[in-house]
């Protein structure tokens, strides 16, 4: 009697060396969920500065900014990773729907509150929703391509093309609420926001053919064990908050840099300048052939984030300032890019939306911690002060990734014989 085996994806097919963007975007039904993941994600890289950028124009203090985005950074780090969870046992559309209804409904209620000089503790209480019903577009992205690219080489050049894409909306969202928020209206850019999150997220949820399948209820106790309990998860964590600083960092210190030179418009131009460096580091990083261990490119990639994040505070020109936010957003891509590529050997597939979404959701925490600490030091110190915050998180993190960096290794996953049994189809064996 032939017995049954587990078997791992078969490794024999042949596959090219070099996977490329090219081989990736013609993936059968790519294309109808990245343009709207596309459109419904590129709010997220407004909703901070414009809340900043809308506070510090009513209040007139960085500090009481930063707090209002901190408020929502934090409230979108704590929820997110639930939203990963519910997404992955109910489906990605019935977290979608009545996500971004809620988004905004809040965006545009903290945007009214702003504007009638309401107390601190009312923009704090519209923050809240407005934070923990961002749509988690991202993560969900990455799960419908592990769906499509299942035991395919092609998973790190997605990974690679997914955190481009992050950046590009990094390049375009500071410069749109930038130029909203001080050419047309303090609001215009968190209003902005609410609208193409709306139109986006309804767009991308109406997507149904690409979204992974919902476990049958039966195995949900066993595919939806968290994602946090994965030791490697939680190390890349405390990485992810490292990152979430220099973006928090940079954008209160660049807005206050700005504006003590009297040119604020320069604002986005500058971050742009950063996240343009992060978005072409990404695209070199996808498209190399990648022979040295995920865990070790991390370290050095993360190595060099800390050290180029390190000389942000010394900068006192406009010059000066671009060339090291280039540099430090070189960095960032490659960081991002493998520990996105480390959830896939890491986290059973039942789990890695939420896992992507721990990690978004860190990104978001440290972003947050980084606004409120970067802009109280520009209130109180200034002369660029605030830089010292992605200089601290940088460096903490990666002194936690040296010392745990052995959870960053994927179990063994062995090949376990039964009769008739097993998640993976069943291969017959003489």
């Amino acid at each position: 009697m032939a017995s049954t085996v587990t078997s791992e994806p078969s490794t024999n097919s042949p596959a090219p060396s070099r996977p490329g963007y090219g081989q990736l975007l013609r993936t059968r039904g790519a294309w109808t969920f990245l343009l709207p993941g596309f459109a419904a994600r590129q709010p997220f890289a407004m909703l901070t500065l414009s809340i900043v950028l809308l506070v510090q124009h009513t209040t007139g203090s960085y500090g009481a900014a930063g707090a209002a985005a901190a408020v929502t950074g934090v409230s979108m780090a704590l929820f997110a990773p639930y939203s990963g969870r519910l997404a992955d046992r109910y489906g990605q559309r019935a977290v979608l729907i009545p996500g971004v209804l809620v988004h905004t409904l809040s965006g545009v209620g903290l945007t009214v509150l702003a504007l009638a000089h309401a107390p601190l503790w009312a923009l704090f209480a519209a923050a809240v929703p407005t934070g923990a019903s961002v749509p988690q577009v991202g993560p969900m992205v990455r799960a419908r391509w592990g769906v499509k690219l299942k035991g395919s080489p092609l998973m790190t050049t997605a990974a690679a093309f997914e955190s481009v894409t992050d950046e590009l909306t990094f390049v375009v969202g500071p410069l749109l609420a930038t130029a909203l928020c001080t050419a047309v209206h303090p609001a215009g850019g968190l209003l902005t926001e609410a609208t193409l999150t709306l139109v986006g997220g309804l767009l991308f949820a109406a997507q149904r053919g690409t979204q992974p399948s919902v476990t049958p209820a039966g195995h949900a106790r066993v595919e939806h064990a968290s994602a946090l309990r994965v030791p490697g998860v939680r190390v890349l964590i405390v990485a992810f908050l490292g990152i979430g600083s220099v973006f928090g960092g940079m954008q209160v210190s660049l807005a206050a840099f700005t504006e003590s030179i009297g040119e604020p418009g320069l604002n986005g131009v500058l971050y742009g300048v950063f996240a343009a460096g992060n978005m072409l580091s990404g695209v070199v990083c996808g498209a190399v052939a990648w022979k040295v261990a995920p865990q070790r490119r991390l370290l050095v990639g993360y190595a060099a984030l800390a050290l180029t994040a390190s000389g942000l505070w010394a900068a006192h020109s406009v010059l000066v300032l671009a060339g090291l936010g280039l540099l430090v957003g070189t960095c960032i891509a490659p960081a991002l890019i493998t520990g996105y590529t480390l959830v896939e050997g890491l986290v059973p597939a039942g789990a890695r939306t939420e896992a992507f979404t721990w990690l978004t959701g860190a990104v978001a925490l440290g972003q947050a911690a980084a606004v409120t600490v970067a802009g109280q030091l520009e209130d109180r110190v200034g002369g660029g002060a605030g830089f010292l915050v992605p200089m601290a998180g940088t460096v903490l993190a990666l002194m936690t990734l040296v010392a745990l960096r052995s959870r960053l290794v994927a179990p063994v996953r062995e090949r376990t014989v039964a009769r008739g049994v097993g998640h993976r189809e069943p291969v017959a064996v003489d």
